[in-house]
């Protein structure tokens, strides 16, 4: 390969088409609650203070393929080029969250109020009107940058790697700290409030134990094999184990979701719409402010993309821990799972167009 020549990627079997494994795993999963009714709930009743066993397990195993493919030891690396990652940083935190709080309650608590009738019964027996669950569920995804698919995404418009991967090891990092309190306030000010210690435990066990055994694991593995086994072996294999334990959950879910969504089918496209805007916004104000900063394309596509994209594995997670997986927040997050892929190629592809604006 010639210097300063990236080699090609391509979407992988699984990631191309996410999307049609997410519609797969709704019909599947209606199909399991129609028929066997009882088969989800007492799944998810084999708990330990609230936490569903199987779900923690399907969860795990979604998180850790994610986490071992980090470098921390790229983060020091970082402050010899501190402009893309505090325009990261800022928009992933000091905006994103407040702009999808504002676009979906908008969307979802103003104009399509009407078209998304009831109430949810919380875990501590009070009432809610449903739409605040959706809207809980879009700020599940609005406070969780991207630590996943954003590696492809970046990779695909030709962006700086390097600097991708920095920013998932700074933002897998930073959710340590900051998911909690702001997911905390966000849903209190949604009128949702949750005890931050809930919020707390969900992170720790979904974000903080698989970085801590992906973190020790990856340096185990490539002391004992290398790192080109680890790379093209281990990392090979564990891609389709995190996305099929992704889909399973989500088939778990929608067993519970089948009656609204075959009642109610246009709930997950009125959905769909904030969610949509809050990503074409966010990287828009991404974009716009790296080339105002004149950051170089390949550190300005990946930045954007970063802000874009959610992850959506730790949003399903704490949906489902704080609320339940019968829950309206948990099908918003699943619905950020169904538009994350054509959605995130359409950026790319404008980020492809518009490469020559930073030359």
């Amino acid at each position: 390969m010639k210097e300063g020549v990236q080699e090609e990627r391509k979407l992988g079997f699984f990631e191309k088409y996410l999307t049609l494994w997410v519609i797969g795993c709704i019909v599947l999963g209606i199909l399991l609650g129609k028929l066997f009714p009882q088969a989800a709930v007492t799944l998810d009743k084999i708990s330990i203070y609230q936490v569903s066993i199987p779900i923690a397990i399907c969860l795990f195993f979604m998180m850790y393929p994610i986490m071992v493919k980090i470098d921390f030891s790229e983060v020091i690396k970082a402050g010899k080029t501190p402009k893309p990652v505090l325009l990261t940083l800022i928009v992933n935190w000091g905006i994103k969250p407040f702009t999808m709080l504002a676009i979906a309650t908008l969307f979802l608590g103003v104009i399509f109020k009407g078209w998304l009738p009831g109430v949810e019964i919380l875990k501590d027996g009070s009432q809610v009107e449903l739409f605040r669950s959706y809207i809980s569920g879009c700020i599940l995804l609005g406070i969780a940058p991207c630590t996943a698919m954003v590696l492809v995404w970046g990779h695909l418009a030709k962006g700086n790697d390097g600097h991708t991967l920095v920013m998932v090891a700074i933002n897998s990092l930073a959710m340590l700290f900051l998911y909690a309190p702001l997911g905390s306030w966000l849903l209190g000010v949604n009128l949702m409030p949750i005890p931050w210690q809930t919020i707390v435990l969900s992170v720790l066990i979904y974000v903080g134990l698989p970085l801590l055994l992906g973190y020790f694991s990856r340096k185990l593995i490539i002391a004992k094999k290398g790192m080109k086994w680890f790379e093209d072996e281990f990392v090979h294999f564990l891609t389709p184990i995190s996305i099929t334990a992704l889909l399973f959950t989500l088939v778990l879910l929608f067993s519970f979701k089948g009656e609204l969504i075959i009642s109610q089918p246009q709930t997950i496209f009125l959905i769909a719409i904030p969610l949509f805007i809050q990503t074409c916004l966010i990287f828009g104000i991404t974009y716009f402010a790296a080339r105002k900063l004149k950051l170089p394309y390949r550190d300005a596509a990946p930045s954007a993309l970063i802000g874009a994209s959610n992850h959506f594995e730790v949003a399903i997670a704490t949906s489902t821990i704080l609320f339940g997986l019968s829950s309206g927040a948990s099908l918003a997050t699943v619905v950020g799972v169904l538009i994350e892929v054509p959605v995130m190629l359409m950026l790319v592809r404008v980020c492809l167009k518009t490469k020559a604006l930073f030359s």
